[in-house]
C-alpha cells in the first residue's frame, strides 16, 4: 500500500562519466577549473565537414567499472550508464546485496540511445551487405538496454527499467520520475540519471541545422556560435530521508520537487512561455519561492534561439532586475543530449554540498538579450541553500529539477 505522506528524498551517491572527468571527484575539479572537453572528433569520420570539434571522452575503460557484464555485450552509452551506476553505488556506501533485497527503480534519459551503433550498422551494411553486419552489434542496439543493463549488472530482482527518450531534458525527466517513486514508497532506491555517446547521425542533424559552433561553446555570450555535441552519462543514486539518515549515509542535497511540460509548439525551437510555466511548476511542486533560489543551472546550449528564449523565460519568472545567477555547464562539457541534465543535476548537487557555482566558460562579452550574470570563466565561492536545474528539448519537452541543501534538524533539548 502506498505511503499517504511523501517520504523526503535525498541524494545519497553520485557517478559521473564526462569530458572533464570520469568519477565525480575529478568532474568535481574540472567544475571548478572551468575545464573544457573540446577537441576534434575522433568517434566517427569527420572529412566533409568544414569543422568539426565535440567533447568526447579519451579516458574511458569500462572495464575498470562494469564488473558483471561482458562489456562487449554493450553499446557505449550503455557502457556509460553501468559505469556510472556502478560509481554511484559506491559512493552511496551500498553493496550489491542491498539493493537486490529492495525494491529498486532504474530510470535512464537518453536522446539517441545506442545510434552509434547504428552508425556501424548503417555503414556495415552500405559497404558490404546487410550479410556481413555483426550480430553482436546489433544486439546491443535496443535503447532500453541503458538502464535494463544496470538492472542486469546488479543483479535486481524486484526492479522497474525504464527508460526515458525525451531528448535532451531526458535526464530530468528521469530524475523526476525517481523522486515520484521514492515519495510514494514504492521502492527503497532509485538510480536515475542519463547516458548518450557521440554519434554521427545527431552531429549530422546538429550541423545540417547550421547551430555546431566551430571552435567553442559560448552560452549567452553576444559572439555565441552554437552547440558542442557531447557524450557521457550521469546517475544519481536518490533514497528517501529515513533510508539515508539510517544507513548513517553521506547526503549530498535534497531533491525538492521538479516540473514537466509539453508544449508541441515547434520541432526545434523552444517556446517562451512554456519554458516559464515548467519553472513554475517546479518551484510550486519544491513549494521554493522564486527568490528564494541561489542560481539556475541553465540549458544554455549555445544557439542564438535557445539562450535568448531561456534568458526571457527566467525574466518571466524571477523578475527583470536580479534574476540568479545562471551558468551553463554545456560550455565545459559540450551538449551531452539525453545526459546533459542528468550531469548537470550532479553538479547542482556537488555546489550544493562543497559551497559554489561553477562558471560559464568561453565567455567574452554578455549578450544584452540575455542579460543575465552568467558567473563569466571562474567558479565562485557561495553559500547556497536551493539551486534549479533546466532541461529543454525538441518537441517542446520540457523539464525542470530543483535542490536544496540538506540541513539536518537541530537535536531537541532533553529534560
Amino acid at each position: 500500500m502506498r505511503e499517504t505522506t511523501p517520504r523526503r528524498v535525498v541524494i545519497t551517491g553520485l557517478g559521473t562519466v564526462s569530458g572533464i572527468g570520469v568519477g565525480t571527484a575529478d568532474f568535481l575539479i574540472g567544475l571548478r577549473a572551468g575545464k573544457s572537453a573540446a577537441k576534434p572528433i575522433t568517434a566517427f569520420d569527420t572529412e566533409g565537414f568544414e569543422h568539426a570539434i565535440g567533447c568526447e571522452i579519451a579516458d574511458f575503460d569500462p572495464d575498470r567499472w562494469i564488473q558483471h557484464l561482458d562489456v562487449r555485450t554493450l553499446g557505449r552509452a550503455s557502457q556509460f550508464s553501468v559505469a556510472a551506476a556502478r560509481m554511484a553505488v559506491a559512493d552511496a556506501g551500498l553493496c550489491d546485496q542491498e539493493l537486490r533485497d529492495s525494491a529498486c527503480l532504474v530510470s535512464i534519459g537518453t536522446t539517441d540511445g545506442e545510434s552509434r551503433d547504428l552508425d556501424h550498422l548503417t555503414e556495415v551494411s552500405v559497404r558490404q551487405g546487410p550479410e556481413q553486419m555483426d550480430p553482436v552489434v546489433a544486439r546491443r542496439v535496443p535503447a532500453g538496454r541503458l538502464s535494463a543493463a544496470i538492472a542486469q549488472e546488479f543483479g535486481l530482482r524486484r526492479v522497474e527499467a525504464v527508460t526515458l527518450p525525451t531528448a535532451c531534458a531526458a535526464g530530468n525527466y528521469a530524475i523526476g520520475y525517481g523522486l515520484d517513486a521514492i515519495r510514494a514508497g514504492d521502492v527503497a532506491y532509485a538510480l536515475c540519471g542519463g547516458a548518450d555517446a557521440l554519434c554521427r547521425k545527431t552531429f549530422t542533424g546538429f550541423y545540417r541545422l547550421g547551430t555546431i559552433a566551430p571552435e567553442r561553446c559560448q552560452p549567452f555570450d553576444a559572439d555565441r556560435k552554437g552547440i558542442l555535441t557531447g557524450e557521457g552519462a550521469g546517475v544519481l543514486l536518490m533514497e528517501s530521508l529515513e533510508s539515508a539518515l539510517a544507513r548513517g549515509a553521506r547526503i549530498y542535497a535534497e531533491v525538492l520537487g521538479y516540473g514537466l511540460n509539453c508544449d508541441a509548439s515547434h520541432p526545434v525551437a523552444p517556446h517562451q512561455d512554456s519554458v516559464a510555466r515548467c519553472m513554475r511548476l517546479a518551484l510550486d511542486d519544491a513549494g521554493v519561492a522564486p527568490a528564494e533560489v541561489d542560481f539556475i543551472s541553465a540549458h544554455g546550449t549555445g544557439t542564438k534561439a535557445n539562450d535568448v528564449t531561456e534568458a526571457g523565460a527566467i525574466r518571466q519568472v524571477f523578475g527583470d532586475q536580479a534574476p540568479p545567477r545562471t551558468v551553463s555547464l554545456k560550455s565545459m562539457l559540450g551538449h551531452s543530449m539525453g545526459a546533459a541534465s542528468a550531469l548537470a543535476s550532479i553538479g547542482c548537487a556537488l555546489a550544493l554540498s562543497e559551497g559554489f557555482i561553477p562558471p560559464t566558460v568561453n565567455h567574452v562579452r554578455t549578450d544584452p538579450e540575455c542579460g543575465l550574470d552568467c558567473v563569466p570563466n571562474h567558479a565562485v565561492d557561495a553559500d547556497l541553500k536551493v539551486v534549479q536545474n533546466n532541461g529543454l528539448a525538441f518537441g517542446g519537452n520540457n523539464a525542470v529539477v530543483v535542490f536544496g541543501r540538506y540541513e539536518p534538524e537541530p537535536a531537541r533539548a532533553t529534560a
